[in-house]
C-alpha cells in the first residue's frame, strides 16, 4: 500500500478545510485506515480512523462534531472533512494504514504503532 496526502494549507479560525488520502492498493475494502496530526515540539496523536470493510468510524475527542472522516472505495481514497477549525489544529497532518478483517476499535486504530504504512503528510494551519 501506498498513500499520499493532499489538500493541506492555510486557513482562518472557523474555517473549513477537506484532506485526502490515495491508496495505491488491490486491498482498500480491508483497510484500518487512521489520520493523524503531529504539531511541533507535541507527540503524533490520532485524529480519526475508519474501517473501510464496513465503514465503522471513531473520532478523537478534541475533533468530534467537527471533523468528518469518510471513504469512496470506487476512487481508494479517503478523506477527512475538516470544520470550525481552530488555531489548535494546525499541525502536519498523516494517512496511515494497515490490513484488518474487521473493525478493531479505537484502541488499536488510534496506536501509531499499529501501522507500517504512512503518508508523507500535509501541512494545516490555522491561523488569521
Amino acid at each position: 500500500v501506498q498513500l499520499a496526502e493532499s489538500g493541506g494549507g492555510l486557513v482562518q479560525p472557523g474555517g473549513s478545510l477537506r484532506l485526502s488520502c490515495k491508496a495505491s492498493t488491490d486491498s482498500f475494502r480491508r483497510l484500518c485506515m487512521t489520520w493523524f496530526r503531529q504539531a511541533p515540539g507535541k507527540e503524533r496523536e490520532a485524529v480519526a480512523s475508519l474501517y473501510t470493510g464496513d465503514s465503522s468510524t471513531d473520532y478523537s475527542p478534541f475533533v468530534k462534531g467537527r471533523f468528518v472522516i469518510s471513504k469512496d472505495n470506487t476512487e481508494k481514497v479517503l478523506t477527512l472533512q475538516m470544520n470550525s477549525l481552530k488555531p489548535e489544529d494546525t499541525a502536519t497532518y498523516y494517512c496511515a494504514a494497515a490490513g484488518c478483517r474487521s473493525w478493531p476499535g479505537s484502541q488499536w486504530t488510534f496506536r501509531p504503532t499499529n501501522f507500517q504504512t504512512w503518508g508523507r503528510g500535509t501541512q494545516v494551519t490555522v491561523s488569521s
